[in-house]
Formats: C-alpha cells, sequence, structure tokens
C-alpha cells in the first residue's frame, strides 16, 4: 500500500502540547476513515522535519497511537495503520484519552515511563534503590513463616491503624534512633509514597504552598502537584537544608516542609545535628508542620546518622515517615508513619477510605521479622556489604569516568555526581 500523504502542521502558538496535537489528528484521520487500514506512515524522521519537531516528541505520540491500537510497527515496513476496525471503534466508544488526560494526578514524564516498562529481572535497576537479591535475609523469613504457620487463624482485615503487634514493634525499633513514641501515634502504611499521598489528601489545602529542598525525591513533586500545591524549592549546602533562604509563610496561609534530612535523594547529603535543631527551632517559630522522610534511616555506612527530627521534637511538629524497603523488603510493602494522636486519627480514616489497610501477612511477617534477636545481626551484615559495594561502584567510575564528571564518595547506598 502507498505511503500516506499528510498535509499538516501542528499549531505551536496554542497550548496543546505538540505531540498531543499529532495524537489528536491521527484519531481524527482514522476515526473518519481518510486512512485506510494497511495504510504506511512516512518516515519518522521525515515526519519530524515536516512537522518541524525533534523525533523524541514525534515517538511520545506515536507511542500513544500504537497503545491505543490505532498503528502498529511492523518490522521491514515501518509504522502502518492498524487493522483492528478502529475507525468504528472510535465512533461507537468513549474516548478514554481524553478521560485520562483529565485526570487530577499528574502522569510521570515520558522518560520515566519509559524506564518503568523496561524494568525486568533481568535488568539491574539503579533508580529504585531496592535491596539485592542475594542479600534477601532468607533465615529471617523461613523463621517468621514457620512461626506465623504455627498460630496463624486467619487473614482477615487489620485493625485500622495496622496489627497492634507490628506497632509495638515498630516502637520499639524506633527507640533506637531517639524517637520514642507509642503504638497508638503509629499508622502502617505501604510505604513513604503512600504516607506523602494520604497526607495531601487529608491535612493539605488547595493552594498550599510546600517547601522542599531542591533537589528532592522526584515522586515526592508529583504527589504534591496532583494536590493542587504551590512548590518552593530551598537550596541546600553541605550541612543540609539552607532554611534561612526560605520565605516565611504568609500569615494564615497553609504551608509545610518537606524534608529528607538523612540521605537526601539524590543528593545522598546528611544534615548536620546543629543544622536540624535549627530547622526544628525555625518551623516552631513560623508554627510550621515537618513531613520527615526516613527512608534510608537504617541504610547507613560507617558512622549512624544524627537523631532524626523527630526524635528532637517535643511539640508535635514533626510528622515521620519510616520503611522497610531500602533495607529489609520492598515487596512487603510496609511503612509506617508517626505523628500526634489527631494527625493519626485523620490519616488512619482516610486510608480506611481508600484501600483498606496494608497486607495483613506482610504486617505479620514484619512483626516476626523485628521481633527476631537476628535481626540486628542481619542489618549490620547488610551495611557491611553496602560498603563493599559502593567501593566497587566507585572504582569503576574512577575507571571510566574519572576525567569528565565528579561524585562525593557515598555514605549511603547511592552515589551523587554530575558530568
Amino acid at each position: 500500500m502507498a505511503i500516506l500523504t499528510i498535509n499538516w502542521q501542528p499549531n505551536k502558538q496554542v497550548s496543546t502540547p505538540i505531540y498531543q496535537q499529532i495524537t489528536n489528528y491521527f484519531q481524527e484521520q482514522i476515526a473518519k476513515g481518510n486512512w485506510a487500514v494497511g495504510a504506511k506512515l512516512p518516515a519518522q524522521r521525515k515526519l519530524a522535519e515536516q512537522f518541524g519537531m525533534n523525533r523524541s516528541t514525534l515517538i511520545t505520540a506515536l507511542d500513544e497511537l500504537m497503545a491505543v491500537g490505532l498503528i502498529t510497527s511492523n518490522p521491514g515496513s515501518g509504522m502502518v495503520i492498524s487493522g483492528n476496525h478502529w475507525s468504528s471503534l472510535l465512533a461507537e466508544h468513549v474516548n478514554w484519552s481524553q478521560y485520562v488526560k483529565a485526570g487530577q494526578f499528574k502522569p510521570n514524564s515520558h522518560a520515566l515511563q519509559k524506564i518503568n516498562q523496561f524494568e525486568t529481572d533481568a535488568v539491574i535497576r539503579l533508580s529504585t534503590g531496592e535491596p539485592a537479591p542475594e542479600q534477601f535475609p532468607r533465615p529471617l523469613f523461613q523463621r517468621a513463616f514457620a512461626h506465623l504457620g504455627e498460630q496463624l487463624t486467619s487473614l482477615n482485615y487489620t485493625e485500622p491503624a495496622g496489627i497492634l503487634a507490628l506497632r509495638q514493634q515498630i516502637a520499639r525499633h524506633l527507640e533506637k534512633v531517639g524517637i520514642h513514641t507509642h503504638p497508638e501515634n503509629i499508622l502502617i502504611t505501604s510505604g513513604s509514597l503512600q504516607a506523602l499521598q494520604l497526607v495531601s489528601m487529608s491535612l493539605f489545602p488547595k493552594d498550599a504552598t510546600i517547601y522542599t529542598e531542591a533537589p528532592t525525591y522526584v515522586k515526592s513533586l508529583h504527589v504534591f502537584q496532583s494536590a493542587h500545591t504551590h512548590l518552593a524549592g530551598i537550596p541546600m549546602d553541605s550541612q543540609g537544608l539552607a532554611y534561612w533562604q526560605m520565605n516565611a509563610p504568609i500569615q494564615g496561609h497553609h504551608a509545610i516542609l518537606y524534608t529528607i534530612p538523612t540521605f537526601n535523594n539524590p543528593t545522598g547529603i546528611v544534615m548536620s545535628a546543629e543544622r536540624r535543631q535549627q530547622v526544628l527551632q525555625t518551623a516552631q517559630e513560623h508554627r510550621l508542620p515537618i513531613l520527615e522522610d526516613a527512608a534510608y534511616q537504617d541504610v547507613w555506612f560507617d558512622q549512624q546518622p544524627p537523631q532524626p527530627l523527630k526524635a528532637l521534637d517535643k511539640t508535635g511538629n514533626v510528622i515521620y515517615f519510616g520503611s522497610i524497603s531500602k533495607s529489609l523488603a520492598p515487596g512487603l510493602r510496609i511503612g509506617w508513619t508517626v505523628a500526634a494522636k489527631p494527625v493519626i486519627d485523620r490519616l488512619t480514616d482516610v486510608r480506611m477510605q481508600t484501600d483498606y489497610g496494608a497486607s495483613s501477612l506482610s504486617q505479620l511477617v514484619l512483626a516476626e521479622i523485628l521481633a527476631d534477636p537476628e535481626y540486628e545481626t542481619y542489618q549490620a551484615d547488610f551495611r557491611s556489604v553496602l560498603v563493599k559495594k559502593a567501593a566497587a561502584a566507585e572504582q569503576i567510575l574512577h575507571h571510566y569516568w574519572d576525567d569528565f564528571a565528579t561524585w562525593q564518595t557515598p555514605t549511603v547506598a547511592f552515589i551523587c555526581g554530575s558530568a
């Protein structure tokens, strides 16, 4: 079949993204029957030149069209109009792409979506920061399952805030970093990201200001943006958040500080003990709540980091997020939030309205593991292996990138650098 002749140009003066204009135009031509099934599209390079854009933007549009079955890619013949009768389907069925685009939750960038698609067990995923399979503590899990097998009577829904035995073990675990709390001040979540989502839904009014370190955890930004908040980045120095560069919150306007003081993601910076006191004092003076993300609290190398902000908090201003995703098993999907009782009650209520709680089996297993005396030994061994892996990674960087890149020797399981 002949190659299609396309006499059309995207309008670069309107707010609709170029890739979306292309998608809309292709859908319209196919729905009207103007482009026959099996018709070939011009080569990508030619289309990109005709539309006056780079190929990556064009590929974004073509990927979306392939995802909904409008075009297919045939080896040797390029892109062709699909043969699954989409011309009639588009006319008769709901245009779901319009609803997808109208959703309130912001999508990942196209690059991140592609990375997620290519994540398989055969690929070492540096972006997720998860423990290597060979470090999986099989004996800990075997003992936990064996003990559970003797006493397990059901896997029904758990208590709204999470299984009490697990919250008790987490409270005991947190004492080691100076946080003295009680089970009623702890909510079990599916990890720090869900905790952020719960807080955003439960405590943030629209147009609230969220102060964050610059840079910060990229996925947290999507949560905040989807909650229709205003983001205000605050620079960092080697000691952590440069709090004095933060504009004072407007009187009567809701604001909150989100920080990763222990091994900031992505820089790896550890906020000093003195800076933590200063940040906490500044927040208290402005009655500014703090969200402390401590996902990397247990993943230190030779020197334990300073106490969390929550350990220094005497007024209940800090909401603390913890997790075992980086130090034990992300597949358990277990994290915890520590906060004042009214906050926990509110988050628990919203949590029960959204997914009715974390996996009861995962909670029972983690409670057993945290109670196991060998868990401390596992953590020490885990950190010692990370030290060796970090040294090996840095050696590779020296070998291949010494001439055109710089980086910091890590004190946690990731390296921050620039080229």
